[in-house]
């Protein structure tokens, strides 16, 4: 979804709206909208000039096309021609061409640094910048011309050594009620698991995992944020954004002061960091002929783990062999089993591994609720492969006949006949029909926060009351 600022945005004072400048709209041609330019994306047009292939760009290179026919622009080590998106720029072919055939990304901070040009700009990708090898500077000689927390621009493009990743970066922005620390790890396959985020009223930490070490930040935030954070990963560029709620809506002068190791690149091996990650017990099966006999004093614990080789935590599940030692905490949540009293329709939303504690759920709604007369499950999965035991899920909804199961995938392929997208008020007000209207409805939904928080909205939005809705944090 394109991140297009309103009327309202940026906030007053913000610095996003100091550092515009004052930049005003030109008049655009008819047919040359953003929903126009969104269109084109889509069309399968080559608006590389390239057709599909990425390749690595040179400053020499880079500097060949400055002209509006030809024009591409670096934006954070990443090469777009912007030619077929001049007639659909805002702010006009001038503002453009500002940065043609050169690096824009200190142009682009200073005008709509909040903009996500990541999708905007994607079918326009030509390729990553030659980094060329650099010795690492003393940072921290440098940490001290950190201003408003962002880093000094000659800085995010330096490497550990010539074998070694590319720096990572970081930056901030705010509206009223947010903050947003964007990370650039400059590593195309991060992803969730590869990032642990911790902080309390006035400090925040953040480790991600950069290869074989980790990049810290560390900061004494200058106001207090809530307890309730986000996380947000564009694996396509390697970028992550952590988004803070403030206590008080104003505007934030500065981020805050450097801590302890604060914008660092440290040998995971030396980091002595312990690692937490909540995980659900499952069931050994969701069909009875292949459940082992219960053996004595509850022996057993079953665990639905997916195995991210990029991540920080279950590569060492992985490589745990028999015999090995792991630390399991006492069981927590606030699920309450009196909610499925008298239960008549249960609704169940799970993405990606939020499918979990359907699993128990599942189990328990089909064999120990006599009231019971519905069960629905939509399941959202990027592609096929990724949909956790689907042969199961199948089996059980032929065996019991309360029970029905929707895939939908967000990237399949064209054979795929199934339902297609993210969730949405639309997938859901087909899903959720009942059969009777004073029927007790429970839905339980379950999945990265994104898709947590988006679902209970939509249900509210299509009056389910908060005693309906129970989520789960994946």
């Amino acid at each position: 979804m394109l991140n297009v600022p309103s009327q309202s945005f940026p906030a007053p004072r913000s610095q996003q709206r100091v550092a515009s400048g004052g930049r005003s709209k030109v008049p655009l041609k008819q047919g040359r909208s953003l929903m126009d330019w969104i269109r084109l994306t889509k069309s399968g047009k080559d608006l590389t000039g390239l057709k599909g292939r990425l390749i690595e760009v040179t400053e020499e290179e880079l500097k060949k096309h400055n002209k509006k026919d030809d024009c591409w622009i670096c934006i954070r080590g990443f090469v777009y021609n912007v030619s077929p998106y001049m007639e659909y720029h805002p702010g006009g072919e001038d503002e453009l061409m500002r940065a043609a055939g050169s690096d824009g990304t200190e142009l682009f901070d200073q005008v709509h640094r909040w903009v996500n040009y990541e999708s905007m700009l994607k079918e326009c990708l030509v390729g990553r910048m030659a980094i060329k090898p650099a010795v690492l500077k003393d940072y921290r000689e440098e940490e001290k011309k950190v201003l408003n927390g962002m880093l000094p621009k000659s800085q995010v493009t330096d490497t550990l050594a010539k074998e070694g990743p590319s720096y990572p970066s970081y930056d901030w922005f705010q509206t009223n009620s947010l903050v947003t620390i964007a990370i650039y790890t400059k590593q195309k396959d991060i992803n969730l698991d590869s990032i642990i985020v911790d902080h309390q009223d006035d400090s925040f930490r953040a480790e991600t995992i950069i290869k074989d070490c980790l990049y810290l930040i560390h900061i004494g935030l200058s106001h207090e944020v809530q307890e309730d954070f986000s996380v947000r990963v564009v694996e396509s560029v390697g970028k992550i954004e952590i988004v803070l709620k403030k206590k008080e809506n104003t505007s934030w002068d500065f981020l805050g002061h450097p801590l302890e190791n604060h914008n660092s690149l440290i040998p995971r091996k030396d980091t002595g960091t312990e690692i937490v990650k909540p995980y659900t017990p499952v069931s050994g099966s969701l069909l009875s002929e292949f459940k082992e006999p219960v053996l004595p004093n509850n022996k057993y614990i079953y665990f639905l783990i997916k195995i991210y080789h990029t991540g920080l935590f279950t590569p060492e599940l992985d490589r745990l062999q028999i015999g090995d030692f792991v630390s399991v905490s006492s069981p927590e949540g606030n699920f309450k089993i009196s909610k499925f009293q008298e239960l008549e329709d249960l609704f169940l939303l799970a993405a990606g591994t939020g499918f979990t504690p359907m699993v128990k759920i599942l189990n328990y709604a089909l064999t120990d609720i006599p009231s019971l007369r519905k069960v629905k499950l939509m399941f959202f999965n990027k592609t096929e492969d990724d949909i956790i035991w689907r042969s199961q899920l199948e089996k059980l909804a032929f065996k019991d006949k309360r029970l029905d199961v929707e895939f939908v995938l967000s990237a399949p392929i064209s054979e795929w006949n199934g339902k297609q997208g993210h969730i949405s008020p639309a997938l859901l007000s087909e899903f959720l029909k009942i059969n009777l209207d004073k029927s007790k409805v429970l839905v339980c939904i379950c999945g990265p926060v994104p898709f947590t928080e988006q679902g209970v909205r939509l249900l509210q939005d299509l009056n389910f009351s908060k005693n309906e809705i129970h989520s789960f944090t994946a």
